[in-house]
């Protein structure tokens, strides 16, 4: 089904960045997981970075709050797609200070940008990335669109009684 890394700044990121990893779990595609910072560990970002291809992964999710450089740098030596999730830390302005962050990458440079603390968002979105080569895979993302359908009908009618 593919391979995906998740990866974030810290360890404060996981619990947002948990919500990336479960549902891609939930579609069957293997996630590796790793702590990279950008500033504190740059010799680390610059090896994932520039091996992420060659071990096999397909997609590259990165969380950072702050300054949150982590999705820009992957995505400046890597030629896979990086999805930035722009975390809300206890240091953070509002989030806004990672959004634009992550958001305002140069031509060139495209980091494919979910909304703050949208760690699911990019699990699915890497699934579908995924998923337009992988039958299996798309299927799978059709079952799952359906049934937000379904839990949205069901809601309606329940507002209805």
């Amino acid at each position: 089904m593919g391979k995906v890394a998740v990866i974030m700044g810290s360890t404060s990121d996981m619990p947002v960045m948990k919500d990336a990893i479960e549902i891609l779990e939930s579609f069957g595609i293997e996630v590796e997981t790793d702590i990279v910072s950008a500033h504190r560990t740059p010799e680390k970002l610059f090896e994932f970075s520039k091996n992420a291809h060659k071990n096999g992964i397909q997609a590259i999710i990165a969380g950072a709050g702050g300054a949150a450089h982590l999705p820009g740098m992957v995505a400046s030596m890597s030629p896979l797609p990086v999805i930035g999730v722009p975390v809300k830390s206890r240091n953070s302005i509002d989030g806004w200070d990672s959004v634009l962050s992550i958001l305002q990458m140069p031509g060139g440079v495209p980091v494919a940008t979910v909304a703050l603390d949208g760690a699911k968002n990019a699990g699915i979105l890497a699934a579908q990335i995924l998923g337009a080569s992988d039958k299996n895979l798309l299927e799978k993302i059709v079952e799952y669109k359906e049934g937000l359908k379904d839990k949205v009908i069901e809601g309606a009618k329940s507002l209805k009684k």
